[in-house]
């Protein structure tokens, strides 16, 4: 999930498929929708991992940080050519409203077992810490 901030400051929460494509995180998808157009305007978002469980079994993770619009044609169609290649969904030899790259300027995972919940927390240039909760 993506969490982004309307024109009016409240929050907007949308699903979205991320990808790590040439070494970098990219936020990239259906053109003129309201989620880009929110990164458009303000460029901080929220990922979060699309949790059901509620005794998070599996784990839960965040990103946190800033996009950046790369108007690349030749990186566009680098980045279709690998999706076709990797899912079989075809966006080859189209035009891209936007695609984002991620800046992370911090994240989160949480894990649970043995009766306590551990957090790691991470931000650039420092180590990361876990917080561990009973």
């Amino acid at each position: 999930m993506l969490g982004t901030l309307r024109s009016d400051g409240f929050p907007r929460i949308s699903p979205v498929e991320p990808r790590f494509f040439e070494n970098q995180l990219w936020i990239a998808g259906m053109p003129n929708t309201t989620k880009f157009r929110d990164l458009a305007r303000d460029p901080r978002f929220c990922l979060h991992t699309a949790t059901v469980d509620t005794e998070v079994k599996e784990g839960d993770a965040k990103l946190w940080g800033v996009v950046d619009d790369v108007q690349d044609k030749a990186l566009h169609q680098r980045f279709a050519q690998a999706l076709f290649d990797e899912t079989g969904f075809d966006i080859r030899g189209q035009e891209f409203d936007h695609c984002y790259r991620a800046d992370l300027t911090g994240g989160s995972a949480v894990e649970v077992g043995d009766g306590h919940m551990d957090i790691t927390i991470w931000k650039p240039g420092e180590p990361e810490h876990v917080v561990r909760k009973h």
